[in-house]
């Protein structure tokens, strides 16, 4: 019976071993992933591979400034006054800021500017401002730098109409005992202190100082965000349409001559430009290419002042100068661009100083021709 029963418990056991497992319910499925986003296109630069190319190469605006910073501030003082000093011309009456303004951006915002009783020049004044940064001064390029060009409105009879030997500058200031001791100070080695090349030397000085970076100069030396995106559309117009053929350095402008109306004839030219000064027929209307830094605060514009605004002159340059008829658009986007070129005004450092008192040797002014 025992044994019996073991079979029986055996075999029972042994069937539910064979019998199949029972198979687990299935899990839910698990969601798939959304899809990966599409790739995000790459935005295309504003401004082009060589754009920017046109602005190297010479001294950058940081370069100048602290070049001005290591000249004397004693030489940089007694320019300052000098560029004030209505005594440097013979009716007492035109200085250098007369013209040149330096509260506006170091022009006096005329067709053409007034001196020696009354008398008009015949070329616009051009801004002092980043002068120095130009390879040659004056339209026609006849001084060559910043020094000797200081020397020529003082003795030029329609500007300030001192005689041309100087002499009388000269006395002028040896007659004045603080402009006395200021040149004796300054150029201790010189058997005459007071001299016009002193003069020269001393408002170039101050001119040197006159360098007004703006945010264009921020933008190429790599800060990206100092332009905007509209401004940046501009700067690349401006170079797509050609103005970087003579519009060139730190100073966009300032570089090179140009004749005017290169490719074709340009309305009621009569002066010469460098050809009057050269004698050679090849430099015929032929104009330095003038810096365009603070370009929307000096109109109006062109060697005769005839060009009222940054629109005309957009307009004139690149049809005479490119042969290029520019639109609307065109002219509106490189204009907002110009307006980078805006520095600011350092009205501390322009600020008119107080200039010593005549004395009886001081010569008179005189308002004859």
């Amino acid at each position: 019976m025992l044994i019996s029963a073991f079979a029986v418990a055996f075999m029972f056991a042994c069937k539910e071993e064979g019998k199949p497992a029972e198979t687990p319910p299935a899990a839910p499925a698990k969601p798939m992933p959304p899809p990966p986003p599409p790739p995000t296109a790459k935005a295309e630069p504003i401004i082009g591979e060589f754009t920017l190319m046109s602005f190297t190469g010479g001294p950058t605006i940081d370069a100048l400034v602290k070049a001005g910073g290591k000249i004397s501030n004693d030489l940089v003082d007694l320019g300052r006054m000098l560029y004030y000093e209505t005594r440097l011309s013979k009716a007492h009456d035109v200085s250098c800021n007369t013209c040149h303004g330096l509260a506006n951006y170091g022009v006096d915002g005329k067709t053409l500017s007034t001196g020696h009783r009354g008398q008009l020049g015949t070329r616009n004044s051009p801004t002092v401002y980043n002068a120095s940064m130009q390879f040659v001064q004056f339209w026609d390029g006849r001084a060559k730098d910043v020094e000797e060009q200081a020397l020529g409105p003082i003795t030029n009879p329609v500007e300030m109409a001192m005689p041309v030997d100087g002499k009388r500058v000269v006395a002028t200031l040896e007659s004045i005992p603080e402009y006395a001791d200021a040149f004796k100070k300054l150029f201790p080695n010189d058997a005459k202190p007071v001299s016009m090349e002193n003069v020269g030397k001393a408002i170039g000085a101050f001119e040197r100082r006159l360098i007004t970076p703006a945010p264009f100069h921020k933008f190429i030396a790599g800060d990206t965000k100092a332009l905007t995106e509209e401004e940046q559309r501009g700067l690349e117009a401006f170079h797509q349409v050609g103005c970087t053929s003579c519009h060139t350095g730190a100073g966009v402008g300032g570089t090179q001559y140009q004749k005017l109306g290169a490719v074709k004839a340009w309305p009621e030219l009569h002066d010469k430009g460098l050809g009057d000064i050269t004698k050679k027929a090849e430099d015929d209307y032929k104009f330095k290419v003038p810096t365009l830094l603070n370009v929307a605060k000096t109109a109006p514009y062109g060697h005769d002042g005839k060009m009222e605004t940054l629109e005309e002159a957009v307009k004139m340059m690149a049809e005479y100068q490119l042969g290029k008829t520019v639109s609307d658009a065109e002219v509106k986007s490189i204009v907002v661009f110009l307006n980078t070129l805006t520095g600011e005004i350092p009205t501390d450092f322009i600020k008119e100083p107080s200039l010593p008192k005549s004395t009886a040797k001081t010569p008179k002014p005189d308002k004859k021709k």
